[in-house]
């Protein structure tokens, strides 16, 4: 283990009425480590899978960032809110009329590629000040529309003004923002009462601990529960060196990329199987593009 603490990943599922910088903050005094970072926030009201890297891990974060994300949300129909969610103010209030089929078809509506523009109440920045910070001063900023890509929309329940949908969806998507169109394109309004990521980048909430589960583990028990950094690079095709090629690759040197080789990047292990980084080819030749520390491995 390095002295700043372990490698590796943790999954954790956020409990609601925590930030997620709070929920990394526990997570890195029950493994005890002092460099740990996290793969994409979850509101504080959101519960669910929160992917947190340690150490080495922390190098190569951007492939859980832009992983596809899981989620159940749970819609109020017939109301709207400020922030479209229940941290905000309702605002209007409309009867439900709409049956499950023309949910449904709503649903389909919403599937494929489109613009959404990010909602105030959030962490984009605008000109290096965060959007949720203008809003609770009572200002609202144009904001630039951004290419979101929704996979399906699954009804799981409809009961009156509730209604619980399975969603998959690309990184950048607002659900909260998803759950005002549908209400929106419905007529009766709709802002989220519930949000749980389920899943990001092949992980999935039922292997993660809470934070106070791994608190009461202790140390050691919740160090164990740190997946190889190799996890997170899974999605790339894999070229195993030979020695003199691990070498080479670790000194800032090229190498001649070969037939098996494929894609613009690659997850490079080293003769003794272990994690050695990413590289990417360029102009036929393999270069390193991310390592991790000499004496490191997954």
């Amino acid at each position: 283990m390095a002295a700043g603490g372990p490698d590796g990943v943790l999954l954790v599922d956020k409990p609601a009425g925590i930030t997620s910088t709070r929920a990394l903050a526990m997570a890195k005094r029950a493994v005890g480590s002092l460099k740990a970072g996290h793969t994409g926030t979850l509101d504080p009201f959101a519960t669910g899978l929160l992917p947190l890297v340690f150490g080495e891990a922390t190098k190569f974060s951007r492939f859980l960032l832009d992983a596809d994300k899981s989620y159940v949300a749970t819609l109020r129909l017939g109301a709207t809110s400020s922030t479209g969610d229940t941290e905000g103010e309702i605002e209007q209030r409309h009867p439900v009329t709409c049956s499950l089929p023309e949910i449904e078809a709503v649903s389909r509506e919403m599937i494929g590629v489109s613009m959404q523009i990010p909602p105030m109440h959030s962490a984009v920045r605008v000109q290096g000040r965060r959007l949720y910070d203008l809003a609770r001063q009572g200002l609202e900023v144009a904001r630039e529309p951004r290419s979101i890509r929704i996979d399906f929309i699954e009804i799981v329940s409809f009961s009156g003004e509730q209604l619980v949908m399975s969603v998959k969806c690309s990184k950048g998507t607002y659900v909260r923002t998803l759950a005002e169109t549908i209400g929106e394109k419905l007529g009766c309004g709709a802002y989220l009462t519930g949000l749980r990521r389920t899943g990001t980048g092949g992980f999935h909430v039922e292997e993660a601990a809470t934070p106070e589960a791994l608190a009461e583990m202790g140390p050691e028990a919740a160090r164990a529960r740190l997946l190889p950094v190799e996890v997170l690079v899974r999605s790339l095709p894999r070229a195993d060196l030979a020695e003199p090629e691990a070498w080479a690759v670790r000194n800032g040197q090229t190498l001649a990329a070969r037939v098996p080789w494929s894609g613009d990047e690659l997850a490079l292990f080293g003769p003794a199987g272990e994690f050695i980084g990413v590289g990417r080819i360029a102009e036929g030749r393999l270069a390193a593009a991310r390592l991790m520390a000499t004496g490191h491995s997954g």
